[in-house]
């Protein structure tokens, strides 16, 4: 039975908290796509794509007018690009980058991903091929987001490849330099990472998937700000409940329209994705939840355990309102799209080494940080080694998306646009790493991932 109070109460989310559905995001296998002939590739990439997810954005639309729910991004997922017969060069790959361009401007989608590849623990020629690819393939395509996984619990650290992604960052920088580096926010590295995950930069469409699947990313920090702040002065298991409760309702939205999409585009239900999703917008931040918790700001003593309550109870409340649950699932603390988050590191609470540590409790990692353009290659290895193990050793995604923005110093502001927002750029340990990075190998696993 429908409880008036009940809807009453998300309508006031939509209207007053910013709830919404951050991304509807169609995952597509393109394995049944390979070709020895390159412009063969490519023409089947396109035109998989373009047949499956035809309707996404008109679907995304009519549930958005229908429900009076704002769905904010329609997105499509792909097999991991180095995963698929054929474009074994450079160019080649950039061919297939551009296919996928095309297929998102053909769609009218915000965002493509799965140009990418799995390194954990080596790298074919295919995969060398296309991380040598992606800094210009990020510099030529407007849709396209692409990420690299270089470790995993069971695996360890593919460190030849974490000192490769400081060149491939440092490089995609400079191409995109006369938009911020923007580039950078296209591309992001990870440890063990997830498969069915709809946001981006980090989505795509995992092996072990069917031939094409829907999955709906949820938001909604407002929501669970506002309902921290009205319980005023309570203790912690009372906060964890409020928040579990909230979450709950949050996510039950998600499956809603998760499951409206499904039917509607003929494609099976994935999961629905727990992430708090923040924006610039004032009332959409994480930060602000943590402050709302007692903290004077984000980034003061206590904000790591702050966060770990808020992303133990978000996952206890979500997976008991969606039937598939999956992604990164939790709070994300992205800098550039964190209103609270940007003010923060503007007044010097929150530094790298903090947000560091937020992120053995958090969902993802090191996110939408603007660091000096100088930056050198060896440093950003070494922040992406650092991130990565906390990852490994804690059997968990992390993940890093850094952007080195090209002639900029410390406490220059960088403005991205729309929801990848603007940051102030962090100051970062000058101390150098070079000769650490320049070891190579792997850093082999821990002894908790041998279980079998």
């Amino acid at each position: 039975m429908l409880n008036t109070a009940d809807i009453l109460e998300t309508i006031s989310m939509i209207r007053e908290e910013n709830l919404d559905i951050r991304t509807i995001t169609m995952g597509i296998s393109l394995l049944d796509c390979a070709s020895d002939d390159e412009d063969k590739l490519c023409e089947r990439i396109y035109d998989k794509i373009t047949k499956y997810a035809e309707h996404l954005v008109e679907v995304g639309e009519g549930i958005e007018k229908e429900y009076g729910i704002p769905i904010i991004n329609k997105r499509v997922a792909v097999t991991p690009i180095s995963l698929i017969g054929g474009a074994s060069s450079p160019d080649g790959c950039i061919k297939a980058a551009k296919a996928l361009d095309r297929a998102a401007k053909t769609l009218g989608i915000n965002f493509i991903g799965g140009y990418g590849a799995l390194v954990h623990k080596g790298m074919t020629k295919k995969d060398e091929a296309l991380i040598a690819s992606i800094p210009d393939a990020l510099n030529e395509t407007e849709f396209v987001c692409s990420s690299v996984n270089v470790a995993t619990t069971k695996a360890g650290i593919n460190m030849d490849a974490v000192a490769k992604m400081g060149e491939i960052i440092k490089r995609t920088a400079y191409l995109t330099r006369d938009r911020g580096s923007i580039g950078c926010a296209k591309f992001v590295v990870f440890a063990n990472v997830p498969e069915d995950n709809p946001f981006m930069a980090g989505a795509f469409h995992g092996a072990g998937e069917g031939e094409a699947v829907v999955s709906v990313g949820v938001s909604g920090p407002g929501v669970v700000a506002n309902a921290i702040k009205r319980a005023g002065d309570c203790d912690f298991s009372t906060l964890a409940d409020i928040v579990k409760k909230t979450a709950f309702k949050i996510t039950r939205v998600g499956q809603l329209v998760a499951l409206e999409a499904s039917k509607r585009l003929g494609v099976p239900f994935g999961i629905v994705d727990l992430s708090l999703a923040p924006t610039p917008a004032i009332g959409d931040s994480v930060a602000h939840i943590l402050e709302n918790m007692g903290l004077e700001k984000c980034g003061a003593h206590g904000t790591t355990a702050a966060l770990a309550l808020l992303n133990d109870a978000v996952k206890k409340g979500g997976v008991m309102a969606s039937s598939h649950v999956g992604g990164l699932s939790g709070a994300f603390i992205p800098v550039s799209e964190d209103a609270g988050m940007i003010d923060a590191v503007k007044c010097g609470t929150l530094t790298i080494e903090k947000l560091e540590a937020m992120t053995a409790v958090c969902s993802v990692g090191l996110d939408m940080i603007v660091i000096p353009g100088d930056t050198t290659e060896a440093v950003i290895s070494a922040i992406i080694a650092d991130e990565i193990s906390i990852g490994v050793a804690n059997t968990k995604t992390t993940a890093v998306r850094v952007i080195p923005a090209w002639g900029k110093k410390v406490g220059d502001i960088v403005n991205f646009g729309g929801l990848l927002g603007y940051a102030p750029v962090i100051r970062l340990n000058e101390s150098s790493p070079a000769m650490f990075i320049a070891r190579g190998g792997r850093i082999p696993a821990p002894i908790h991932s041998l279980k079998n």
